[in-house]
């Protein structure tokens, strides 16, 4: 254990996807005190070995950090945790940016170890929570500290902890830990829209499809405007969903016109740049928002919970295509921006204060207690075994060598798989509608 905030913080960070990473480096660098005298906040990352693991193309564009996180099983994980222990490097922190099962599968790993002292476990979301909010709620219960990025979710957390007999002390607010970038100004002579893709919304090739026409529409009847589509991965690549219709495929049936663009990269960089933004539901609208740049979310495709646009009922933003076409641009409803964690007029540099406080409350026990999950062999005997044997976490098995040969096998198999979901897929379903 840290003696005093002074002495340098070990983090560990395991995430699961380039936007899981994402959170997770930021996140641990904003809930230590990085600004004491030898603090030291840079995590050790680790992305979790699977079917959305990110291309190193993908973590560099993140930004989260210089140094690449190393690519591990869960085992694996424990494994370096209880070896990190056993050198004297005992892990302080380790944050887990993952999907609600394997937090609580890594939570049972963590109990299983047996540690002389356990690190302290932060959790969380990578963005809006918008979808089965009981159910990844309840399987990061058990960390010590789970992050709320807004007084609306910390709300809501608390509400469903205490609802089913759970303790809320872990729920703690706090903010999205990538916002930030300089206040909109406009530029003479720039008009740049920037429409923020997603890979799963919306869903169906048909509604995509409509989603690109209207782009390729509003950049042809607005020629003095630039835009573009930012896209988070290219073909083959997975991030935290499976994209089984990119657009960079659709796009090929059309003829786009010179000012529209597909473009990459990191997102705070494109926002330098952008006049408008518009989305469906991207966590991008967030962080528009606090840099006050006009942003709109889409109606076009219904406002429904599959489309996570219902999260932004209230917030003045919900428009269509139709209404842009004419040059409208919604107006944000301030009272919701503030209850969204959305400090565009400041107080952000205080949003991780609780958490950092939290944390270092929890470094200078002389022990932690036991890690204790709601969901357990008496409390969910129907769900929990399931869980836990999909994520096979053997600490006692050897590790496997990870020759040439295996990488080599391992990208293999990815390619298939990800070929049979982007391709063969979609082909036996219109072959299963006909």
């Amino acid at each position: 254990m840290p003696a005093s905030s002074s002495e340098a913080v070990r983090i560990a960070v395991l995430a699961d996807s380039d936007t899981r990473w994402k959170w997770g480096a930021l996140t641990a660098r904003r809930i230590t005190a990085a600004d004491a005298p030898g603090a030291e906040s840079e995590p050790t990352g680790f992305v979790l070995r699977g079917r959305a693991t990110p291309t190193a193309r993908q973590l560099a564009e993140t930004g989260a950090s210089t140094a690449a996180p190393r690519e591990v099983t869960g085992a694996e994980f424990l494994r370096e945790v209880r070896d990190a222990e056993a050198r004297g490097e005992r892990y302080d922190v380790v944050v887990l940016a993952l999907v609600g099962g394997t937090v609580r599968a890594v939570l049972q790993g963590l109990a299983d170890l047996g540690l002389d002292r356990r690190p302290v476990v932060v959790t969380g979301y990578v963005g809006v929570v918008y979808e089965k909010l009981a159910d990844g709620l309840l399987l990061r219960h058990g960390a010590d500290v789970v992050l709320a990025n807004s007084r609306h979710d910390a709300d809501r957390f608390r509400a469903v902890y205490e609802g089913v007999g759970a303790g809320a002390e872990s729920v703690v607010e706090a903010a999205l830990p990538f916002l930030g970038g300089a206040p909109y100004r406009p530029e003479a002579g720039r008009d740049t829209l920037v429409f923020a893709a997603q890979p799963s919304v919306p869903v169906t090739r048909a509604e995509r499809a409509y989603v690109l026409e209207r782009l390729v529409r509003h950049a042809r009847l607005h020629p003095g405007r630039e835009v573009l589509l930012k896209l988070r991965s290219k073909p083959g690549e997975h991030t935290t969903h499976l994209e089984e219709h990119p657009y960079q495929r659709l796009v090929r049936d059309l003829d786009p016109p010179a000012n529209f663009r597909l473009v990459y990269g990191h997102m705070g960089e494109v926002l330098d740049r952008t006049d408008l933004l518009v989305t469906v539901s991207s966590t991008a609208a967030l962080e528009a928002l606090h840099r006050r740049i006009p942003t709109a979310v889409l109606t076009d495709c219904g406002v429904r919970e599959v489309n996570g646009n219902h999260h932004f009922i209230g917030s003045g933003l919900l428009t269509s295509f139709d209404r842009l076409d004419r040059g409208e641009a919604p107006e944000p409803d301030e009272a919701w921006l503030a209850r969204q964690g959305v400090a565009s007029e400041g107080g952000y540099d205080s949003a991780f204060d609780a958490a950092r406080e939290r944390v270092a409350a929890l470094l200078a026990r002389p022990g932690l207690p036991p890690i204790s999950p709601y969901y357990t062999a008496e409390t969910a005997p129907g769900y929990l075994p399931g869980i836990l044997a999909r994520h096979r976490l053997d600490v006692s098995a050897p590790p496997v060598r990870d020759s040439g040969l295996r990488r080599i096998v391992r990208e293999a198999a990815r390619g298939a798989y990800r070929h049979g979901v982007q391709r063969v897929a979609p082909v036996v379903r219109r072959l299963g509608e006909l």
